[in-house]
């Protein structure tokens, strides 16, 4: 129940065990061109998309050094760990950064944004984040977008932990260059990153002079044209990418938004009813940060579900570390995985004494879902 890698698809599985085919040939072109044509329909993009084999801050890297000259300016929006990670690589390419901090746990406000473009106005790029994995906080990136799109800067988004998990309207919300990690709501394996590329940000990328090789976005750009990569690919991880963006389109991208949404709920319902806080201001749809009960040592909490139920969670970080643990329900996660996991939570807190009434939590969670299978069609 981490954040990522998750939980990998069983029929994906199965094709990883395959015998690994050659990638210059008509059968890796045609599952590429599909993988592609099923990211679009996830990122909610017609513009080009992009396949690396990196981790998600390989996409990242790969943004800022195609993106922004060396001594140009960048606003970065930061609200955690992740967050700022933009700044450190804008820093590591020569990149003058422009930071808007925010709390750990709050969001971004669209009006800051706008008052920052209005005082950096040479700003090429608005660094920010749809799901702070940090922190749980779900980012509102439409009205973001809405603000940066007629500033001339263009908006780059870090999707990796969001993406799939939350709507996500790459055209629609003026996205330049969206960033997605494989090994998240997409349920691949580690190893696959992917950037949403617009017009703009092409013209950007083809202004400057780019310190970069296996990160030029150009070569990549000229070799997806053609159904190919400029370099070898991770060829089972795309196989088994195309059965996970197949189950993706079987079970329709609103209806794995909605599924998401509502284990976020009853989630959020099982935790508050133990009588623990839910840490973010704007929770994310993907996943829920929750505060650590008092008087129980949070790493000891989630070593004991882990030894005691199989059950592993993922802490906090950075100013946060102790202090929350982070539930995931992205990917395949359904409504027995969270109750399953609730129930696990009850049990262990009970067992390091602290008072809970057994159940509650598990009651509040199932009371979420059963108003939504009576209200509307199964997720």
């Amino acid at each position: 129940m981490t954040p990522g890698p998750t939980q990998v698809p069983e029929s994906s599985l199965l094709l990883l065990a395959r015998q690994v085919s050659h990638h210059r040939t008509p059968e890796f072109r045609r599952t590429l061109a599909e993988v592609i044509d099923g990211l679009k329909y996830v990122f909610q993009t017609q513009n080009d998309v992009l396949i690396l084999t990196s981790s998600g801050t390989g996409a990242m890297e790969a943004a800022v050094a195609n993106l922004v000259p060396r001594g140009g300016k960048a606003i970065v929006l930061e609200s955690g760990k992740f967050s700022e990670r933009w700044s450190e690589l804008c820093e590591a390419f020569g990149v003058q950064v422009v930071r808007h901090q925010v709390p750990w746990g709050q969001p971004f406000e669209a009006r800051d944004v706008a008052s920052l473009l209005r005082q950096h106005a040479d700003a090429v790029a608005v660094f920010t984040t749809l799901q702070e994995t940090s922190t749980g906080v779900g980012h509102d990136i439409e009205a973001i977008g809405r603000v940066v799109g007629p500033s001339g800067a263009l908006l780059v988004v870090d999707g990796i932990s969001g993406v799939g998990a939350m709507p996500c309207r790459t055209d629609d919300w003026q996205i330049d260059v969206l960033v997605v990690g494989g090994q998240k709501a997409l349920m691949a394996p580690p190893g696959l990153a992917f950037l949403a590329v617009s017009p703009a940000a092409w013209r950007q990328i083809e202004s400057i002079q780019r310190p970069v090789y296996y990160f030029d976005l150009l070569a990549y750009r000229q070799a997806i044209h053609k159904s190919d990569t400029p370099f070898t690919p991770a060829i089972p991880l795309i196989a088994a990418l195309a059965e996970n963006l197949r189950l993706i389109r079987e079970e329709g991208l609103e209806n794995v938004w909605a599924r998401a949404e509502l284990l976020s709920r009853a989630t959020r319902a099982g935790v508050e009813a133990l009588g623990l806080s839910v840490f973010p201001a704007r929770p994310a749809c993907g996943m829920t940060a929750v505060c650590a009960p008092e008087g129980i040592p949070c790493d000891a909490l989630l070593k004991r579900l882990d030894s005691r139920f199989g059950v592993k969670l993922a802490g906090g970080q950075g100013p946060v570390k102790g202090k929350i643990f982070r539930i995931a329900h992205l990917g395949i996660i359904d409504e027995l995985d969270v109750l399953s996991t609730l129930a696990a939570i009850e049990l262990v807190l009970v067992e390091m004494g602290r008072d809970v009434t057994l159940g509650a939590g598990v009651g509040a969670a199932s009371r979420v879902m059963a108003e939504a299978a009576a209200t509307g069609p199964s997720v």
